[in-house]
């Protein structure tokens, strides 16, 4: 039987006897891409957290979904709220209908006045909203609808008569943010581009990082503030110049920008959608924003919630953080980390399809003939002397284009001929992460216009057969990364098919000449 609104869908965490419960906040929109990085935000600071959501099942893969509780309702729904809202101090709006259809004004309009409404009759001390930055002197008539719906459901919370806190941000620099998005596909993907005019307007953008300390911060302040803050980093630049700088940051040439005149909002959400994929919906909101100079004209925020000893991040620093490149020493470019939202920045399993940017996958699977053990050993001896069960001239030609291109080529071999660990070196792949018996990860050291990477897998069917699979991954860097990888396209059948054929062929006629009761070497 489905849960009623306003029902728990996973109880909370019970505080420690003897302690004192700690301050209670329901965060809405926890499944977005602020909610969802302000949760663990919280739960670190000390709060216990109640979130609300429409749907509980979207939130169960994030890291924190067991250290919170979990309410069905919506925002609209006032008894839903209520409940929502019973034994709660603080309440984060963190939802907005962008791209919600020609009614979505109205939809923003009834949900923040029955949120203010529940909010007042629940005896909250706080509420706090995360709304978009607008231009000082610009009629809110002549606002874009996604700005001046923000900006009125901001006024709607501020006089509900419950002390609120409305942050109004510019452009969030962060993986998984739309406008960062938008920002990344526009600069990685054209290196000459003809733009809408807007790509000159001047802007204030914020690293995410800063928004959520802001935000967590919000829900100490003193009772007599109920106010609107502008908020934004330390860097004041255009739309253009921030392009830019993301492509020096990237290692991307620099970009030809030509601005026109002729592109509507419309035009403009248009082009988005040819060349990211940033839908439609959310794109022509985000450029209709960008009409607007959007800079803070006050940083009161400030004296109530200090700035970080470094200062707050600039652009530079927040588009490395968000595109999580090696630059130094100091950070190790791992796959199996990147999909691991370990800081604020990085990717969530509930983050959009489109987030992150590019990434080509060729997968592969076969069924082997052999017990797990026998296909494992073929795996962990690839490379070296046995090569790489597909086409040698095709991999020598690769090795040879590469040690052309002032790379190791094929020449390291391995340093052990039966037996891998994390950090060796395998011809121009290196080991990066193995778990004996199931994975073989290695991360591509040859010249490449991206990040690369080989899966290998062991497993078994529903019938307990054993499988083989197979995964290449490529990160493409800049349109030369996206040119090369079509390039090479029409021949991963001969060599990752060709692979992942020899492997488990390999693998069976190993097992088929074992001598009758010998026993097989169990991996690691």
């Amino acid at each position: 039987m489905p849960d009623r609104p306003g029902t728990p869908a996973r109880p909370a965490p019970e505080p420690a006897r003897g302690t004192d419960p700690a301050p209670r906040c329901l965060v809405t929109g926890a499944s977005g891409y602020i909610g969802g990085r302000l949760v663990p935000a919280l739960l670190d600071a000390g709060y216990a957290v109640r979130c609300l959501a429409r749907t509980p099942a979207k939130l169960r893969d994030h890291p924190w979904a067991d250290r919170v509780e979990v309410v069905r309702g919506d925002v609209t729904d006032a008894a839903s709220l209520a409940e929502a809202m019973r034994g709660a101090q603080i309440a984060y709006y963190l939802v907005h209908a962008l791209g919600g259809g020609r009614d979505f004004e109205e939809k923003d309009r009834r949900a923040a006045r029955t949120f203010g409404e529940q909010a007042r009759a629940a005896g909250l001390r706080r509420l706090v909203y995360l709304g978009g930055l607008t231009p000082a002197g610009v009629p809110e008539r002549e606002l874009s609808p996604h700005l001046r719906s923000r900006a009125e459901v901001g006024r709607i919370l501020l006089d509900c008569g419950v002390p609120t806190a409305v942050l109004r941000a510019a452009v969030v620099i962060g993986s998984g943010s739309a406008s960062f998005e938008m920002l990344r596909y526009l600069t990685e993907r054209l290196p000459v581009m003809v733009t809408p005019s807007w790509v000159g307007t001047t802007l204030q953008p914020i690293a995410v990082r800063d928004v959520l300390r802001l935000l967590v911060g919000c829900a100490e302040l003193p009772e007599e503030v109920s106010r609107a803050f502008d908020v934004g980093g330390p860097d004041v630049l255009t739309y253009r110049e921030m392009m830019q700088r993301y492509a020096a940051v990237a290692g991307l040439p620099r970009r030809l920008i030509v601005p026109v005149p002729v592109l509507t909002p419309r035009l403009s959400s248009q082009w988005i959608g040819l060349v990211t994929p940033v839908p439609p919906a959310i794109a022509r909101p985000l450029a209709e924003s960008l009409r607007h100079e959007v800079v803070c004209h006050e940083r009161d925020i400030a004296r109530y919630v200090p700035d970080p000893p470094g200062g707050l991040l600039g652009v530079d620093r927040a588009l490395r953080l968000a595109l999580q490149r090696v630059r130094d020493a100091e950070v190790a470019t791992r796959w199996s980390s990147a999909s691991v939202p370990g800081a604020p920045s990085d990717p969530l399993p509930t983050d959009p399809d489109w987030s992150g940017g590019s990434l080509y996958t060729d997968r592969r699977e076969r069924r082997a003939a052999a017990s797990p053990e026998a296909l494992w050993r073929v795996i962990e001896g690839i490379g070296g002397d046995r090569g790489w069960y597909s086409s040698r001239f095709a991999w020598s030609v690769r090795g040879r284009l590469d040690r052309f291109a002032g790379g190791v080529g094929l020449r390291r071999g391995r340093r052990d001929a039966d037996r891998l660990r994390v950090g060796d070196s395998l011809d121009f792949w290196r080991v990066e992460e193995i778990e004996p018996g199931r994975l073989l990860r290695l991360r591509a050291e040859m010249r490449l216009p991206g990040l690369a990477w080989l899966e290998l897998r062991v497993g078994t069917d529903a019938q307990g057969r054993t499988v083989y699979r197979q995964r290449a991954l490529f990160h493409p860097h800049g349109l030369t990364g996206h040119a090369y990888w079509w390039a090479v396209a029409p021949f991963h059948g001969l060599v990752f098919g060709g692979m992942a054929r020899n492997i488990t062929e390999a693998a069976t006629a190993a097992e088929a000449a074992r001598p009758a009761g010998t026993a097989t070497r169990q991996p690691g």
